[in-house]
């Protein structure tokens, strides 16, 4: 089976590669990898991608015609596209023309509203299932109506990009302001309630039309958060693999209404993050249009979505259709770090400082 695994310099792709490899029986994987991006360390990954790419970005006109060369060139026949702008890319062109090989992707509008953090805020906010959030533009005249609006602290980041782009807990006016000035890049923010509680993660797999998968993480600790301001750097370093339905539920009614919003068909993976309040009441930050970065510790504990998309893309007439939620041993945790291979175990088995 080859596979076309799209931005292998991001640790998505190459988790979703390695969840396949180490942790999946169900065909004999080829991996062909592209990345905008000549440093991409997975261009360079020979044990894990038979042939590599460095391609045009989603936005260049000439991105079209050297990804269908490539994959005209070596006959793959599934794509898996993981980096937002070729979601929308991608996602934008079927639903005008034919895709070059098979993918598993939401219709274009739902990607669009979703990759937009305070658009997605906006559509929610009735169902009491998000922060309460303020949106603003860097050159918005009075920031004190916010900290009016919220409360202090609370939290701001970008209204788009990931890795928590532009993101900080904000303790006073003067914060926010210097927090501004060094995002120069960063046009909209989206202000909302801080939340100290539990950082979740819950995995929704659709197909065609139905919820045939689900699962629940926590983010406790990131890879290199100290570096961030915000300490949340997209990338986590230690993590819960949880048995909770409740966090399932509330994801998927949040879905049910993307989806009802936007007129589109319930089809693509989703992580929808969460956060808790002091209360332990879980609220929707935002919900990505893709697997994230420990897509390949879900896969180690017996949550394989990588090889569920590959399974149903395959139309595999084997592969049960009926929705589940993978449950997962108690007490099941992941550490991972950069350059190293995740490791599971249970969480009473980490050592104690003398």
């Amino acid at each position: 089976m080859k596979i076309l695994i799209t931005g292998v310099g991001g640790p998505t792709p190459r988790s979703f590669a390695n969840a396949l490899k180490s942790f999946s029986s169900y065909a004999n994987y080829e991996f062909i990898a592209t990345d905008i991006n000549p440093l991409a360390i997975g261009l360079y990954q020979k044990d894990l991608f038979s042939k590599v790419y460095v391609v045009p970005p989603a936005s260049n006109k000439n991105y079209w015609e050297v990804i269908e060369n490539i994959i005209k060139g070596n006959n793959i026949e599934y794509a898996v596209i993981l980096p937002e702008l070729e979601i929308l890319e991608w996602s934008k062109k079927q639903q005008v023309d034919t895709l070059p090989c098979k993918t598993l992707l939401p219709d274009y509008q739902l990607a669009q509203l979703l990759v937009d953090k305070a658009k997605m805020t906006e559509v929610l906010k009735n169902m009491d299932v998000v922060p309460r959030s303020v949106e603003f533009a860097r050159d918005k005249k009075d920031l004190t109506t916010i900290g009016t609006a919220l409360g202090y602290p609370y939290w701001v980041r970008s209204t788009s990009g990931s890795s928590g782009l532009g993101s900080l807990k904000i303790e006073n006016i003067e914060s926010l302001e210097n927090w501004i000035d060094i995002n120069p890049k960063v046009t909209h923010f989206l202000a909302s309630s801080f939340l100290p509680g539990r950082n979740l993660a819950c995995k929704l797999l659709y197909y065609e039309g139905r919820l045939v998968r689900a699962a629940v993480g926590e983010r406790v600790n990131y890879i290199m958060a100290k570096v961030a301001p915000s300490g949340i750097t997209g990338n986590t370093s230690f993590g819960r693999l949880l048995n909770e339905p409740g966090i399932v539920t509330i994801g998927q009614k949040a879905m049910e209404r993307m989806f009802t919003y936007t007129n589109t068909k319930p089809h693509g993976f989703f992580t929808v993050d969460l956060k808790e309040d002091t209360h332990g009441n879980p609220y929707i930050t935002e919900i990505n249009v893709r697997h994230v970065a420990f897509t390949q510790c879900f896969a180690a504990g017996g949550a394989n979505f990588a090889e569920d998309t590959m399974r149903l893309l395959d139309e595999d007439p084997d592969f049960d259709k009926e929705f589940s939620i993978y449950e997962f041993e108690n007490d099941l945790i992941f550490l991972r770090d950069v350059d190293e291979r995740p490791i599971l175990m249970k969480e009473h088995k980490l050592l104690k400082r003398l």
